[in-house]
């Protein structure tokens, strides 16, 4: 039973010797060795382990903000704000912040999935595949609904057969590019986003 007690008394002991509190009210500077301990002594960057450092933009709203991405053997262990960018100067909202939770999430889906008409399942398939797909339906119906004058004779070259519905993360730039190529390419009249809907 002394045996027990030594063990726990030195235990103890040890603990609050280690135990920052006792020193700094003992008298002790905190900003000397007083609130230092074992634990705090082996703390390590948690960032250290990082073989990699790469630079995105905040993927959930339009402002822009810049992330710093930070990898260890090719998949992503921390995002944070980009204290070099002008936008959010190195703070993320809790949205941006929950970047690395979607991620890494399990439930993310990372392949192109087609579900034919009338089918009851969706398939995988290869992106190559699924853009040339996009491409002729796009051009098909693009053929079959253009109109290039009204009856009167006035040019209108354009169709009511394809729309465009944007996202909220997308910015100032890639709307004027999308307005250029489906408004002026395309000849698309219904172009919107969803930020105003």
């Amino acid at each position: 039973m002394t045996k027990i007690r030594r063990r726990l008394s030195e235990r103890v002991a040890g603990f609050v010797r280690d135990w920052s509190l006792p020193r700094q009210m003992a008298g002790q500077s905190v900003m000397s060795e007083a609130a230092r301990s074992t634990t705090s002594a082996n703390l390590r960057p948690r960032l250290e382990e990082a073989d990699r450092i790469g630079t995105s933009v905040c993927p959930f709203c339009a402002v822009g903000c810049g992330q710093l991405i930070y990898a260890k053997n090719g998949r992503p262990i921390h995002v944070e704000g980009d204290p070099r960018s002008p936008i959010n100067q190195g703070t993320l909202c809790p949205k941006g912040a929950g970047t690395l939770g979607m991620l890494l999430s399990p439930e993310r889906i990372s392949d192109v999935l087609y579900r034919a008409p009338y089918s009851d399942r969706w398939e995988k398939r290869p992106l190559a595949w699924a853009m040339e797909r996009i491409a002729q339906l796009t051009k098909q119906v693009r053929d079959e609904t253009f109109a290039g004058t009204l009856p009167d004779g006035r040019i209108i070259n354009h169709t009511l057969g394809l729309g465009s519905l944007g996202g909220a993360t997308m910015d100032n730039e890639e709307n004027y590019l999308i307005k250029k190529l489906f408004g002026g390419g395309l000849g698309m009249i219904n172009i919107e986003n969803q930020a105003r809907i």
